[in-house]
């Protein structure tokens, strides 16, 4: 059989598009993460900003100006500025001004006329900020100077009614966000291309992690490149040319690292009772019990009668009645080594609450059985 040299050109030419493509979604080790996922570079971040500002053209569904004087107020100082003078002491009723915050996140690297997003959020008693529109409002920094500007028509991502008492709402409608409604004034410097060296910062602190990210760099890079200075921070020498240190960069931050098995920890949610615990979490040999107490009083109205002609008055009394029920636990041995698996399905047995798992948990670790670290959130 003959083959010609344009088929095989089309069979290598189809050969290399299925090992890009398997390239693409070819997974990594179930354990092994990229570096970006564990670190950032020291120095790039994202910066809080923060403005005071006015939405207009609500439906009667602004501020009260009688209970929030500082929407007047604003108002008033607005209007001077663009020549209108009010009368003192004039009474204004306004209903389709409020008063608002503003926030953003100013990205790095942003430079001037960029947009970003900005959120509003009502500061009185506006019952809606749907269909208003923010006037231009600065935003500045924490050092108070002015990095962007925002202004553009409020989108709430809900809907309500209200008449003759009755009140029917979806979602939350004092507060609204205005996709690109701000243009960067002013960017923030990075120190990015000021050294020799960059810092990694890791997410969490763990030795094992920052060599991992080290060695990782060094395989890729060369030997000497990166150096971990203590349990977060991973110091690399980069390139001084500003093409080249982006490019390093890129290609550090796609190096794949093997995580090992992390710390054992249980995280508490006190407010909503979540409780979340990672494969780590071993127990020791214990026995656990766990039952109910509750204590029900009740009051029972009873009216005492006088007799016919004894010049006596009827008089209410309350009769209570105090019952205390405890239910019997049931009492669970767990040998030692106990997998998360096993925890959960031992505890789930007790019938204990989320909040009853609280109690249980904490007790588990002061008697020393739980072997993990317990956080409170």
């Amino acid at each position: 059989m003959k083959i010609t040299t344009e088929r095989l050109l089309r069979a290598a030419v189809a050969l290399a598009a299925l090992l890009a493509s398997a390239a693409l979604w070819w997974p990594l080790p179930a354990n092994a993460l990229r570096i970006k996922e564990v670190a950032a570079v020291q120095g790039v971040r994202a910066n809080q900003l923060v403005g005071y500002g006015l939405v207009v053209g609500l439906d009667g569904t602004g501020d009260q100006t009688t209970q929030t004087p500082f929407t007047t107020q604003s108002i008033a100082a607005m209007l001077q500025q663009m020549g209108v003078s009010i009368p003192p002491g004039t009474n204004m009723q306004l209903r389709n001004v409020a008063a608002v915050m503003v926030t953003a996140q100013l990205p790095p690297f942003a430079q001037p006329g960029q947009a970003i997003d900005v959120n509003v959020s009502s500061m009185g008693n506006a019952k809606s900020l749907r269909g208003g529109t923010l006037i231009a409002t600065p935003l500045k920094g924490a050092d108070g100077q002015i990095y962007a500007l925002a202004q553009g028509n409020v989108v709430v991502g809900g809907a309500g009614a209200s008449q003759g008492g009755s009140k029917v709402q979806i979602n939350h409608l004092s507060a609204g966000r205005i996709p690109a409604g701000a243009t960067v004034e002013r960017g923030v410097p990075t120190p990015l291309a000021q050294s020799e060296y960059i810092q990694l910062d890791l997410n969490a602190a763990d030795f094992n992690t920052a060599r991992q990210v080290a060695q990782a760099i060094n395989r890729a890079k060369g030997a000497g490149v990166a150096e971990a200075l203590d349990g977060r921070a991973v110091r690399v020498r980069a390139p001084a040319a500003p093409g080249e240190r982006v490019a390093f960069l890129a290609d550090i931050e796609n190096l794949p690292i093997d995580i090992a098995t992390p710390a054992a920890k249980v995280v508490l949610n006190a407010r909503t009772g979540s409780i979340v615990m990672n494969q780590s979490v071993t127990l020791g040999p214990c026995a656990v019990a766990h039952g109910n107490l509750s204590v029900s009083i009740s009051s029972t109205p009873v009216v005492s009668q006088p007799g016919p002609l004894s010049g006596g008055q009827t008089v209410v009394t309350e009769k209570s009645d105090i019952q205390i029920r405890q239910d019997g636990g049931a009492l669970i041995q767990m040998p030692a080594g106990t997998q998360l698996t096993d925890v959960v399905k031992a505890l789930n047995a007790l019938g204990a609450t989320p909040q009853d798992l609280l109690a249980i948990l904490q007790a588990m670790k002061a008697a020393g059985a739980l072997q993990a670290e317990l956080e409170v959130i």
